[in-house]
C-alpha cells in the first residue's frame, strides 16, 4: 500500500469520525418526582440518607432518576447511540450525524440539545437546570510513602487513630487492573474495604477486566495501599468504591459525562469524598477542546457536574494536572472542587504541576502536596515513584478522610476551608502553590473550635432550608445582635444585615443555588448552608 493510499484512508477514518457529533440531549421532565422525595429510600441508599441529613442536604428532585422510557426511545431513534445519562442535569448524552441529533428535538419530551462542539450551538442554548436547587493508636512504619504523609502531616493523625475509618471514598479514574489480587490490597479486602465498583464506559461491573490502564491501581494505592515495613497509604482502613469512566488513551467529552454519571451514583451510595486524578481540556476532535476561557469553573459539563456534588455534600478532590503554564483542565477549575496541584520532596513547585489563572473564580489551585516522585505501589506489587498530580491529589484526599473522620460534624465546606487555612501560604497564595502544603495538626486543632461552635448552633434556628422568600432566625437568649452576611459559591458577599435575636430576612433577591451564610454573634462566627429554591 502505498504512503499515499495510506494517507486517504486514514483522512477518510478520520473524518468519518468526526462526522458523529457529540451533544447532551436535555429532558424536559422526570416521573414520580414528589413520591420518589417522599420516599427516599426508593431512590437513595440509607447511607446517602443519613449523609444529606448530617450536612442539611436537601433531597430533591434532582436525586431523581432520568425517565428510562425515555431514554428507550432515544435509543431506537435512527443513527443515535446513548453513551451516558445525568440525573442531576436530566440530560442524555447521545452521538450521531448532526442531522440525526437535531431530529431529536422533534420528540416532546426533549427541552434542549447543547452539542460539544460550540460551533454547532449557535441556534440552541443551554436551559436553565429545572432541578438546580444540596482508644489505640495505629502506628505504622511508611517506608517509602514517610516523605508524602509527614509533609502534611497526616502520620500524626494516624497516630490518634484517624485512618480514615467509617469515610467512605469513591475513586473515578481509568482502570483498577489487580486491585482484585495483588497483596499490595490484601488489609484492604481483608477488612472488606472494597464496597463496589462499575466500569462506566464498557458497562460492566467487573470493573477489573479492563487492563487498558492501570492508572486507578497506582492512584488507589497512594490512599489504600498496604506492605507491611515498605509502604502505607494515608486513608488506610477508608472504604472504597472504584469507578471507571476514562478510556485511555482516547480523548473524546463522553468521558466528562460517564464522570457526572459516577458521581451521580457516588452520591446515591453516600460517599463522602470523591477522587479525581482526571481532567480534560484538549480532545481528540479539536472542535470539541475547551477555551482557557471555557475554564471558569461554571461552563464545562464536568465542572457544572462537580459544582453539584459539592452542593450534594460531597467533598470533590481532583488533582491540578500536569500542564505547567498551559493550566488547568476541567473539572479543576470549579470552585467547589478542592484542587491539588504537585511539589517534590522538598516542598518546591513540581514545574509540570497545572497552573491556576484569572480565568477560574476562586483560587487554583488551592493546595499541593507530594507529586514529584511520589511513593506508590504498581501493578506489579512493587512499590515505585511516579510523577503526577494524579498521585498529590490520592494523597490529599486519603489525608483529609483522617480529618473528617476526627470532625464527623463538619461539613464539606468547612473542611475545606480548615485544609486551606492550615496551609503554608495561606496568607499569599499564588498560581503555582495556592495556598501552599497543608498542616492537617493545625486543621484539626482548628477544627476542633469549630466542633465547639457546632454545640452553639444546635440552639441556633434558621429556617426554612431551603427557603424562596423569608428566611427565619432564632437565637437564644444569651445572643442579643448577629451580623449576618451571604456569601455565593464564589465567595462573593451577596448580603448583609444586622439584626436582633429573632427576626426576618428577605432573600428573593438573590438567585437559586446554594449559598454560605455566615453569622457572628457576640461569641462566635458560625456558618451555615443555605439552599435559595
Amino acid at each position: 500500500m502505498t504512503s499515499r493510499l495510506l494517507f486517504l484512508l486514514l483522512l477518510c477514518f478520520q473524518l468519518q469520525i468526526f462526522a458523529q457529533e457529540d451533544a447532551w440531549v436535555y429532558l424536559t421532565d422526570k416521573e414520580n418526582v414528589a413520591a420518589s422525595i417522599a420516599d427516599p429510600i426508593s431512590i437513595l441508599t440509607q447511607k446517602a440518607i443519613d449523609r444529606k441529613a448530617a450536612h442539611a442536604v436537601p433531597i430533591d428532585a434532582r436525586d431523581v432518576p432520568v425517565n428510562e422510557t425515555y431514554i428507550s426511545q432515544i435509543k431506537t431513534e435512527p443513527g443515535i447511540i446513548v453513551l451516558a445519562k445525568s440525573k442531576w442535569f436530566n440530560a442524555i448524552h447521545v452521538r450521531g450525524s448532526e442531522t440525526d441529533i437535531n431530529n431529536l428535538s422533534g420528540l416532546a419530551f426533549v427541552d434542549n440539545i447543547v452539542y460539544a462542539d460550540n460551533n454547532l450551538n449557535a441556534r440552541t442554548s443551554e436551559p436553565e437546570n429545572k432541578f438546580n436547587l444540596e482508644t489505640l493508636r495505629a502506628t505504622f512504619n511508611y517506608g517509602a510513602a514517610t516523605n508524602q504523609i509527614e509533609m502534611i502531616q497526616g502520620d500524626l493523625l494516624h497516630q490518634e487513630n484517624y485512618t480514615g475509618t467509617g469515610l467512605t471514598i469513591a475513586v473515578i479514574d481509568a482502570g483498577f487492573p489487580n486491585v482484585n489480587t495483588m497483596g499490595g490490597f490484601q488489609r484492604l479486602r481483608d477488612n472488606n474495604g472494597i464496597l463496589g465498583g462499575y466500569d462506566f464506559f464498557d458497562r460492566n461491573p467487573d470493573v477489573y477486566a479492563n487492563t487498558s490502564s492501570s492508572h486507578g491501581t497506582l492512584v488507589l494505592s497512594t490512599m489504600a495501599g498496604y506492605i507491611e515495613d515498605s509502604y502505607v497509604g494515608t486513608a488506610p482502613d477508608a472504604f472504597y468504591y472504584l469507578f471507571r469512566t476514562e478510556n485511555a488513551p482516547n480523548e473524546n467529552p463522553v468521558e466528562e459525562s460517564l464522570w457526572v454519571e459516577a458521581a451521580e451514583r457516588a452520591d446515591s451510595l453516600g460517599v463522602d469524598i470523591i477522587n479525581s486524578s482526571l481532567g480534560y481540556k484538549t480532545y481528540d476532535n479539536p472542535n470539541y477542546t475547551h477555551s482557557d476561557a471555557d475554564l471558569d469553573g461554571l461552563t464545562t459539563f464536568i465542572s457544572k457536574g462537580a459544582n453539584m456534588a459539592f452542593e450534594k455534600g460531597i467533598l470533590v478532590v481532583n488533582s491540578a494536572g500536569n500542564s505547567g503554564a498551559n493550566g488547568l483542565g476541567a473539572p479543576a477549575d470549579a470552585a467547589g472542587v478542592f484542587t491539588i496541584g504537585a511539589v517534590d520532596s522538598n516542598g518546591d513547585y513540581a514545574t509540570f504541576s497545572s497552573q491556576g489563572s484569572a480565568f477560574q473564580p476562586t483560587q487554583k489551585p488551592d493546595v499541593v502536596t507530594q507529586g514529584q516522585a511520589s511513593a506508590i505501589i504498581w501493578s506489579n506489587n512493587t512499590v515505585g515513584a511516579a510523577n503526577g498530580t494524579s498521585f498529590s491529589s490520592p494523597i490529599m484526599a486519603g489525608a483529609i478522610a483522617c480529618l473528617w473522620q476526627a470532625l464527623p460534624d463538619l461539613n464539606n465546606a468547612e473542611i475545606m476551608q480548615l485544609v486551606r487555612e492550615s496551609a503554608s501560604q495561606y496568607s499569599s497564595p499564588d498560581h503555582l502553590l495556592g495556598y501552599g502544603i497543608p498542616n492537617l495538626t493545625m486543621a484539626l486543632n482548628n477544627g476542633l473550635s469549630i466542633d465547639q461552635v457546632h454545640n452553639i448552633q444546635k440552639n441556633i434556628q434558621v429556617y426554612p432550608n431551603p427557603v424562596i422568600n423569608e428566611l427565619h432566625l432564632s437565637l437564644p437568649v444569651t445572643e442579643k445582635q448577629v451580623q449576618v452576611v451571604f456569601y455565593n459559591m464564589i465567595g462573593k458577599k451577596v448580603l448583609e444585615a444586622n439584626l436582633d435575636k429573632s427576626s426576618i430576612i428577605n432573600v428573593s433577591s438573590l438567585a437559586k443555588g446554594v449559598y454560605l451564610l455566615k453569622m457572628k454573634t457576640q461569641n462566635k462566627t458560625i456558618t451555615k448552608k443555605i439552599i435559595k429554591k
